[in-house]
């Protein structure tokens, strides 16, 4: 009866260590849950450890107003149908290379505020700029051998002809703008100026890639020795007590100054292509000058 009581005493403690082993053995051979998380496609993922809930940016609301120091900004446009839209064309009137032999059109407000010419006077398909295109076959004014798509400045709501005085009161122009095209062969181009009741006074001319002042006709400063088409570039026209000054890309003064007294001054602004169907040896509409002004406004 020892014997057995002995042999059980035995037994008994060792069949408890199998069965802790056994456990023991099994706990290790567990394998983690598979979680089923949501990627931000809305699609099941599955893994076998389980992710970091994925970081959500905060939105960040786009500002419809182009913030910089000017205060010609405008609200940038995402559809337009009018040039009138994208500029305020209140006081100017368009003269466009289309009508008869040195009568080109004419239009002015009220009717400018609807008005547009493809491919001569437009909104760009950004409706962040106007474009201006004088193809060298167009029709010239009575003064000029050449074609322009240009606006000409007005006063009284665009019924009358702006005509002032240097020494009078401060007269300026600004404007940001870019050249897009010159003629193929003589690669002339004006873009902005101040004109008198005769002739003009001063002009940015492009005489390609050459960007300058031009003074009547006598070449000045130099804007941009290389200038490339489509870059843009700001410019601001001052006449005050007797003085133009001209001041280019922000400049704090003026990259040019002249002396200058005398009534019947206005600006001009667009695209005065300086040649025509006699310099060039594809006389057709795709054959231009072009301007493209993003800003504009008088003082």
């Amino acid at each position: 009866m020892k014997k057995y009581l002995l042999i059980l005493a035995i037994i008994i403690p060792l069949g408890g260590f199998f069965v802790a082993f056994q456990h023991f053995s099994s706990a290790k051979t567990i394998k983690s849950p598979r979680i089923v998380a949501k990627n931000p496609a809305n699609k099941n993922v599955t893994q076998d450890e389980p992710q970091s809930a994925p970081i959500t940016k905060p939105e960040i609301q786009a500002s419809t107003t182009l913030k910089t120091d000017n205060p010609t900004d405008q609200p940038i446009k995402t559809s337009c149908q009018y040039p009138s839209e994208i500029l305020n064309l209140s006081n100017w009137k368009q003269t466009l290379p289309t009508g008869s032999n040195k009568k080109p059109t004419e239009i002015k407000e009220i009717a400018l505020a609807s008005f547009q010419a493809r491919p001569y006077f437009l909104a760009n398909s950004s409706c962040d700029g106007v474009v201006f295109r004088a193809p060298v076959n167009g029709v010239t004014t009575s003064g000029s051998g050449y074609p322009r798509s240009e606006l000409r400045e007005m006063t009284n709501g665009g019924k009358s002809l702006a005509s002032w005085s240097t020494t009078s009161a401060i007269h300026s122009m600004y404007l940001e703008q870019a050249i897009t095209a010159v003629p193929k062969k003589k690669k002339h181009v004006v873009a902005g100026q101040i004109h008198d009741a005769d002739d003009d006074v001063v002009v940015i001319r492009l005489e390609y890639p050459k960007l300058f002042v031009d003074i009547n006709g006598k070449a000045g400063p130099t804007l941009d020795p290389n200038y490339t088409l489509g870059k843009k570039f700001s410019v601001k026209f001052v006449a005050d007590k007797g003085t133009i000054n001209i001041f280019y890309n922000e400049s704090a003064s003026p990259v040019f100054s002249m002396k200058k007294s005398g009534t019947g001054n206005y600006f001009k602004a667009g695209a005065y292509t300086q040649s025509n169907c006699s310099k060039e040896t594809d006389c057709s509409d795709n054959n231009f000058g072009e301007v493209v002004i993003y800003k504009l406004a008088l003082q």
